[in-house]
């Protein structure tokens, strides 16, 4: 059983959740919290196997309640946020400082659970289940050294490209990959990272405030470039054309791909079509098997695949997917995976 600590502000949300979460056969709610103080209380008294978090609340909100529990008593959180721009500058927050995953509230007071509660069902139970030694100490947020860019003649950038593939756990894998990396990349870099419209923007703007690479939020005909860092918008999927010469960012609202858009495998499979055997595809952390077919082609044209280590995945699932297909090259631990990109690129 997954013993379960709730914390809303809401008395009407903390009944909702509890008698969502007491339907289900393995959730086990040991209680609830009205506050962030409650909650740091009830963590250490209780001893939950999850928390789910919701960020504005009075007396402690859910960042300094997140940072004391990572701090004091470390357990996966699942954080509830609402989908204005600063609930998503708060969970890319969040995220930095240890939690495994969050949630985006319907508009209103969340009386229509109903169109997230399979997904949040979903995402709990997979942060019950996560690696969550990858968050035992919560790390300092801050600008880290800048890289030495690469000092040797490096050929122009647009005949070779970076494809990244990622869910659960991502955007803390992302800032631990893309921050490692020179600014003078020689290669531009494609990104899916599963997220709602929003989110994507705030993770971005923060990848680029700390990273050495230019990272942005793709757009509708932006061109792929050397030493720049394109993540696809929630809600988007996004693929590449080749015109007059240089590869364009294409975005569409097809339907979801396995319940994501963006999906990880239209990009990768663009990709492969694209660039072939100048093509680098890593697949990191992440729930489910987007990605596995989409690395697949890219390895079937013969370019270069990695996928992240289970010892530092949060879950496994989008790695253990593309592994199992045989479509992967190297297996890396994530504190290797930028120097293996760096390494690969200039081979390419």
């Amino acid at each position: 059983m997954i013993k379960l600590l709730i914390v809303d502000d809401s008395a009407f949300m903390r009944k909702l959740l509890s008698d969502l979460f007491a339907a289900e056969p393995d959730f086990v709610v040991v209680d609830t919290a009205r506050n962030g103080q409650d909650a740091v209380d009830k963590v250490k008294r209780l001893k939950p196997d999850l928390v789910t978090m919701d960020i504005e609340m009075p007396v402690m909100d859910g960042i300094k309640a997140l940072e004391r529990i990572m701090a004091e008593n470390p357990v996966p959180v699942v954080m509830v946020s609402s989908l204005t721009r600063e609930g998503a500058n708060a969970t890319i927050k969040a995220l930095e400082l240890g939690a495994v995953d969050f949630i985006a509230k319907t508009a209103g007071p969340i009386s229509n659970i109903a169109g997230i509660q399979a997904e949040l069902i979903a995402k709990c139970r997979a942060a019950a289940k996560a690696n969550f030694g990858q968050f035992g100490q919560t790390r300092p947020v801050i600008r880290p050294p800048e890289r030495k860019p690469l000092s040797m003649a490096v050929p122009h950038g647009d005949d070779k490209i970076v494809a990244i593939g990622t869910s659960t756990g991502g955007p803390r894998a992302l800032q631990e990959i893309l921050c490692k990396l020179p600014g003078n990349l020689p290669c531009g870099l494609v990104i899916v990272q599963h997220m709602p419209p929003g989110f994507t923007k705030s993770l971005s703007e923060r990848l680029n405030s700390l990273c050495s690479l230019t990272v942005r939020e793709a757009e509708q005909g932006d061109t792929v470039q050397p030493g720049v860092a394109l993540i696809a918008p929630g809600d988007y999927h996004m693929t590449l054309v080749r015109e007059n010469a240089k590869t364009i960012i294409k975005l569409d609202q097809q339907p979801p791909i396995g319940g994501h858009r963006p999906a990880v495998d239209p990009l990768f499979e663009a990709v492969a079509n694209i660039y072939g055997r100048h093509a680098l595809g890593v697949i990191l952390t992440g729930m489910g098997h987007d990605g596995a077919k989409g690395i697949q082609q890219i390895k079937m044209r013969n370019g270069v695949t990695i996928a992240e280590d289970q010892s530092t995945a949060v879950v496994f699932g989008m790695p253990k997917s593309a592994i199992e297909l045989n479509a992967v090259d190297k297996i890396i631990p994530l504190p290797q995976i930028a120097d293996e990109i760096v390494r690969i690129i200039m081979k390419l």
